[in-house]
């Protein structure tokens, strides 16, 4: 017969037997951090300016067409930031006229023009530069500063005598069934925004010069960019008048950018001795500024 063996069974302590480490559960893989992009965020629809707004709100009635889709609304956002004709015009000029770049007259802004010297000198009309010259950027409405200085212009010239001609509204790749443009034409009176086909400083006049029945060198330009509303005007037979931006805070990054190349272009040019181009109705430009623009006295001149 066999010996049974007493076998006892003692559980083990913590001291005796080592349990088994089990490896923690691997944390979830987190998504990296979103780069910052240099390109502003979308700005808030406005229903009276902004054509994504407008066509929802006429889809939702059953009379319009089909919202613009992100991927627009970015080919435009970028098409009016990026110029190419602006920077080929940077070139063309910079190898042969700079003086083109050069305007005939700067000021702040339009309150410092002596707008019933303008019309006395034979000029027949005035067109704007929109954004950062008559209104803030993408604004329909006019910069609230302006409008005593806005009123004494459609005072001095005849009815139908001032015009907006912008890289923006009114411009067919951008605005082509004229939304911004009726939006502009609604908020401030008395001015007329030109319907044209390439940006500035690309293209000709004809659309102006059709609308004014006379030459552009009949016509004072007004604008904030040197290498856009500047070189255009002159290339075209302008009187061209420079005005400072109206608020920074609103522009892209890439305008603000090309803002200080233009500057640092333009100062160098006139270290250089470049001098603007004469202007036959104007010979001595400075006489159209006020010495004092909060000074209206010398708008009521016979």
């Amino acid at each position: 017969m066999a010996r049974s063996k007493n076998i006892q069974l003692v559980s083990p302590t913590p001291h005796t037997i080592a349990a088994p480490m089990l490896r923690p559960p691997p944390l979830p893989l987190r998504a990296p951090p979103p780069r910052t992009s240099r390109l502003p965020p979308p700005k808030a629809a406005n229903p009276n300016t902004d054509p994504t707004t407008t066509t929802a709100t006429a889809a939702g009635t059953g009379t319009g067409t089909a919202p613009m889709g992100a991927a627009a609304w970015w080919r435009r956002s970028l098409g009016q930031r990026f110029n190419p004709a602006g920077v080929a015009a940077v070139a063309a000029v910079a190898a042969s006229e700079p003086r083109l770049a050069l305007p005939h007259v700067s000021v702040q802004d339009i309150r410092w023009l002596d707008w019933a010297e303008l019309r006395r000198a034979g000029f027949r009309g005035v067109v704007f530069d929109k954004d950062n010259t008559l209104t803030a950027p993408y604004a329909p409405a006019l910069w609230p500063p302006l409008a005593a200085a806005f009123d004494q212009c459609r005072a001095a010239f005849p009815p139908g005598a001032l015009a907006i001609y912008s890289n923006s509204a009114g411009l067919k790749e951008y605005d082509p069934d004229g939304v911004d443009a009726r939006a502009i034409e609604a908020v401030i009176e008395g001015v007329h925004v030109i319907r044209h086909d390439v940006k500035k400083p690309g293209g000709t006049a004809k659309e102006i010069e059709s609308y004014f029945g006379c030459s552009a060198s009949n016509l004072v330009l007004v604008g904030d960019r040197y290498f856009t509303d500047v070189v255009y005007g002159n290339r075209n037979g302008f009187l061209t008048v420079l005005t400072e931006p109206l608020n920074f805070a609103d522009e892209s990054y890439i305008v603000k950018r090309v803002r200080k190349l233009e500057a640092y272009i333009i100062s160098y040019w006139y270290k250089k001795g470049h001098k603007p181009v004469k202007h036959p109705l104007l010979p001595e430009a400075r006489r159209i500024v006020k010495f004092d623009p909060y000074d209206d006295s010398v708008t009521s001149r016979a």
